[in-house]
């Protein structure tokens, strides 16, 4: 029996964000009665959990297995991890708690992107005891989505199983993966240790397309193996998806929902070509303003008409991004990036270093980080300071990325990050 999903729409999303105002009023009730709250900070607790929730609303609410997800990297509710997630709103004095990293466990792949961000992350793959260690205390400092990619981490499933093992219900696991090595006894061990989905990728619609772009002829074929095994193992499937300015004028996004629909996904991820990695030099990140406008018409259309109710939700990240949502969360405001190597990164995207886990204690880069990003802004970094990543790389005659963390502090510290998010001015300036 396949895992249960459905989607969240209409009456019954208005029946659940009623119900889970309810559930946060009296969560966050019993700290003020245990006075680890003041009555102005329960209520400034509250205010700002409905004001995140506002936000929200755009989104198609979805349940795995009747925990309810507002978005891709906020975990279900119920759970000890929406918990956590939530405590990132109950933080006074001192800045907020990041709420989810990517983690790249290994290097190791079969194929070979257009749009690879790692293309030039070349070298060993770090040592496990760092970056478990580092899994660890970032579930001691709120962290609620964990989620695992490589390469491929099937590829190196001692690895992978090792850290799903160090990860408790603190946090949500989900795993990126093309399909290789994935089989129902690993997924049924994963599923064990707390997996809740598996995030596919799936460039288009086409089976040959798709094989083209990831430079093999197995790709469409590895990935229909891997969700028929998800299927049969009780786990979600998700997709994540890379299209191009023309592929969103073609039809081929309308194809890919149809697809993501028919294979039962619970959630596909919508991500935006990247200047970064394969793309550091391309012109594929080149989105018009009223292209981005139309595209976030189409997502809108398909998160909230009732036409498209049983399609996957879509999360975009155009539109999460957006000075109207959250801005750029890079650098640890909610999100971060561990790379193959052991680099600490803001982001998958903006290939810069800000330490090496295998060099330096985890918290001491991850602070260094944190001071860099002391309020969220607008600007999407890794689009405005690619040109700057490339000459820097030609000048300093490097043959990979990320920048060196001297190199990558010569981008940092005179940077323009734009504006300061308007929802967390509103949270984090109360």
């Amino acid at each position: 029996m396949s895992v249960a999903i459905r989607n969240v729409t209409g009456l019954s999303k208005l029946a659940f964000n009623i119900r889970l105002s309810l559930d946060r009023t009296l969560f966050f009730g019993n700290d003020w009665l245990a006075g680890r709250l003041t009555i102005r900070q329960y209520i400034l607790t509250l205010w700002r959990l409905l004001t995140f929730l506002g936000k929200m609303q755009h989104n198609k609410f979805t349940s795995i297995d009747d925990k309810i997800r507002l978005g891709l990297y906020i975990p279900g509710f119920p759970s000890r991890a929406f918990d956590q997630a939530t405590r990132k709103f109950a933080t006074f004095g001192t800045k907020s708690p990041n709420t989810t990293v990517l983690i790249s466990l290994t290097s190791a792949c079969t194929y070979r992107c257009e749009h690879c961000y790692q293309h030039l992350d070349k070298g060993p793959d770090s040592a496990l005891e760092p970056i478990l260690v580092a899994a660890g205390e970032l579930q001691d400092r709120g962290t609620a989505f964990v989620n695992i990619e490589g390469g491929d981490p099937f590829l190196t499933y001692d690895r992978l199983r090792r850290l799903c093992e160090v990860i408790d219900d603190r946090s949500e696991i989900w795993i990126n993966s093309a399909g290789k090595g994935i089989t129902l006894e690993r997924l049924c061990e994963l599923k064990s240790l707390g997996l809740t989905a598996v995030m596919f990728s799936m460039h288009s619609h086409d089976p040959e397309t798709m094989n083209r772009f990831m430079g093999k002829s197995d790709a469409w074929q590895s990935m229909v193996e891997g969700v028929a095994f998800c299927h049969q193992a009780d786990v979600a499937v998700a997709f994540n998806c890379c299209l191009t300015l023309e592929q969103f004028a073609d039809g081929t996004f309308e194809a890919v929902m149809e697809q993501a629909r028919s294979f039962g996904a619970c959630l596909i991820q919508l991500i935006k070509p990247k200047a970064a990695g394969n793309w550091l030099h391309s012109h594929h990140s080149a989105f018009p303003v009223l292209v981005l406008e139309s595209i976030t018409r189409k997502v809108a259309r398909y998160n909230t008409h009732p036409d498209y109710a049983g399609y996957p939700s879509i999360s975009a990240q155009i539109v999460e991004e957006s000075p109207e949502v959250f801005g750029c969360t890079a650098g640890g405001t909610d999100r971060f990036y561990i790379n193959a190597k052991g680099d600490i990164q803001p982001c998958e995207f903006l290939n810069i270093s800000f330490g090496n886990l295998n060099q330096e204690p985890f918290g001491k880069i991850f602070d260094r980080m944190r001071k860099v990003f002391d309020r969220p802004g607008e600007t999407w970094l890794c689009e405005k300071y690619s040109s700057h990543v490339a000459r820097l790389m030609k000048e300093n005659s490097l043959d990979r990325l990320p920048l060196p963390e001297t190199q990558s502090r010569e981008i940092y510290e005179t940077w323009d990050r734009g504006p300061q998010t308007d929802l967390y001015r509103k949270i984090e300036d109360r």
